[in-house]
């Protein structure tokens, strides 16, 4: 078991996340059920797969919730682009923030890479 706070791919995520609903909470009231809440549990769901990866005993486990937690960031990304595209962000955030995850993706794949590597070795 490791401690998830410990991470900084972690910490990285959490901010996210933060700015995630902090951006959101400017769309439109119609959306809240829609584009607002997917993007808020697509950014949520990324360190909240890293916490739990890391409560779990074998690397395997961590590197199965890694992937969940890369394949999240990539819907996030998704759902910026989208929001950019309806006119609910400014390109200037789309821009800020697409920035931000694609930092997160590179830190989770050198993270993922890790882990695999450490599988690998002989017991």
């Amino acid at each position: 078991m490791r401690d998830f706070r410990q991470l900084k791919v972690w910490e990285r995520a959490h901010r996210l996340v933060l700015v995630v609903y902090r951006l959101t909470g400017s769309f439109p009231r119609h959306e809240m059920y829609g584009l607002t809440s997917q993007m808020r549990r697509a950014a949520a769901s990324i360190p909240a797969n890293i916490a739990e990866g890391c409560g779990r005993s074998a690397n395997g486990d961590l590197h199965r919730f890694l992937t969940m937690a890369m394949g999240s960031a990539s819907e996030l990304e998704y759902f910026l682009l989208l929001a950019k595209d309806l006119e609910f962000e400014t390109c200037q955030d789309y821009e800020l923030v697409q920035l931000q995850v694609t930092d997160l993706q590179r830190m989770l794949a050198a993270l993922i890479r890790k882990v695999e590597a450490a599988r690998q070795l002989p017991k």
